[in-house]
């Protein structure tokens, strides 16, 4: 690797973009603050390529697929943690995790419907000494009950009904979460449900997964420790023609319900961002859940890169005030390279992301819009391309006590012939 910058040079260059910064009314304290309160959830599948400890012999499937044979991967729950402590030390901040059902730990095997929180308690013990939240998902892909494309939409009573009980379990465990971490868990519920040639009745499966998610949710549970997610998807391996829970399906869902939506970024055309569709969305809905991925052709979780869009879905939030409102969560997984380096590097640039949102002079900006000055918002929109947020993000990094620059891939090397190698 190249020669790593010296933490004066660090400060010399911050204090140069602090003052740029100030031209233009922008303080660049205040938007480090506001991005060390703002918690990302990374999720775990990232580390094993979505195999999950149930039954390491089972591939997968339900439209999931992970590509490539990187030497490495976590085969534990104990590895997974302990590459997951050394991802979270390589990205600035205090983080979430966001763990899948198949993720337990149990010396017998546990029907998904019979999942309860002891099964996780190792994962509790491990984030309360991290100080992490933990988020939730059932797993309604990858077992014999959905090889034929569908769980809580399936017309066979005996199968609905089976995924029903897992989904319900799913909460109560993410309940216990909350309650012993001190944060409300995230409960996403996301199905591969569909078809893979044209359907003659689209109806039918779409009102058996009302009634299925009715059931789901038919038991309150306080947000102070649980709060419900449901993701829609335009098409999948296997429903590449129909899948049942569509956007408008799920939109239609979480306002009439008050759930949270989750928007994935690769779960819509291909020409489709859910940047525009956040301030839409919260005008119904009390919150949402991003799955921030990058989608190449197909919903394909790339790592997430600094990309247009990328920018654009922080800046929604940061521009609308919608911190508060929104769970940003990660949803990538790429077997072809380093595991720990994909978790480091979509999340760290997520969080520059962020910053770049933070450091617009926001309040500016919208009172030249507000007076029809449309050219100097664009003229200050231009601007903020060039200014020197590299600097800034190098600044937290390095309050933060984490490496600055590509000094983490150091790190990660070392890891990998230390520990990773051995496996």
């Amino acid at each position: 690797m190249s020669q790593h910058p010296t933490d004066a040079a660090i400060h010399n260059a911050y204090t140069l973009a602090k003052e740029r910064y100030a031209g233009l009314n922008v303080d660049t304290e205040k938007a480090l603050a506001a991005l060390e309160k703002i918690a990302i959830s990374l999720h775990c599948w990232q580390g094993d390529d979505v195999g999950g400890f149930e039954d390491p012999e089972r591939g997968l499937s339900g439209g999931i697929m992970a590509t490539g044979n990187y030497p490495g991967k976590a085969r534990t729950a104990v590895e997974l943690r302990q590459d997951l402590d050394k991802a979270y030390s390589l990205i600035p901040g205090n983080h979430r995790l966001n763990l899948h059902a198949i993720y337990l730990e149990s010396d017998t095997a546990v029907p998904r419907n019979e999942i309860r929180p002891e099964h996780f308690s190792n994962w509790v013990e491990w984030a309360k000494v991290n100080k992490h939240g933990i988020d939730f998902n059932p797993s309604c892909f990858s077992h014999p009950l959905a090889d034929d494309g569908f769980t809580l939409a399936s017309a066979d009573d005996g199968i609905r009904s089976f995924w029903i009980e897992h989904c319900i379990a799913s909460r109560e465990v993410a309940a216990h979460f909350g309650k012993e971490l001190g944060t409300p868990a995230v409960t996403n519920i996301w199905i591969p449900d569909g078809y893979k040639d044209t359907p003659i009745d689209r109806a039918a499966p779409r009102r058996r997964l009302k009634e299925s998610l009715d059931a789901v949710l038919a038991m309150p549970i306080d947000p102070t420790y649980n709060l419900d997610a449901v993701e829609c998807k335009l098409f999948g391996i296997g429903s590449e023609s129909y899948v049942v829970g569509s956007h408008e399906f799920y939109m239609g869902y979480a306002i009439q319900n008050q759930t949270l939506l989750c928007l994935d970024a690769g779960h819509f055309h291909p020409t489709e961002v859910i940047s525009d569709k956040i301030s839409s969305v919260l005008l119904y809905v009390p919150q949402l859940l991003l799955h921030v991925s990058r989608g190449v052709r197909w919903d394909s979780d790339h790592v997430v890169t600094l990309t247009d869009e990328l920018q654009a879905i922080m800046q929604e939030i940061v521009r609308g005030d919608y911190l508060q409102r929104v769970h940003i969560g990660l949803d990538f997984f790429d077997a072809s390279i380093n595991r720990i380096a994909a978790w480091t590097i979509g999340t760290r640039n997520a969080q520059r992301a962020l910053l770049m949102a933070l450091l617009e002079p926001t309040a500016q900006m919208r009172v030249l819009e507000m007076s029809g000055d449309y050219t100097a918002r664009l003229a200050l929109l231009e601007e903020l391309k060039g200014m020197p947020f590299g600097a800034v993000w190098d600044q937290f990094c390095l309050q933060q006590g984490v490496p600055v620059g590509m000094a983490y891939l150091d790190e990660i090397y070392a890891y990998e012939k230390q520990v990773l190698a051995h496996r």
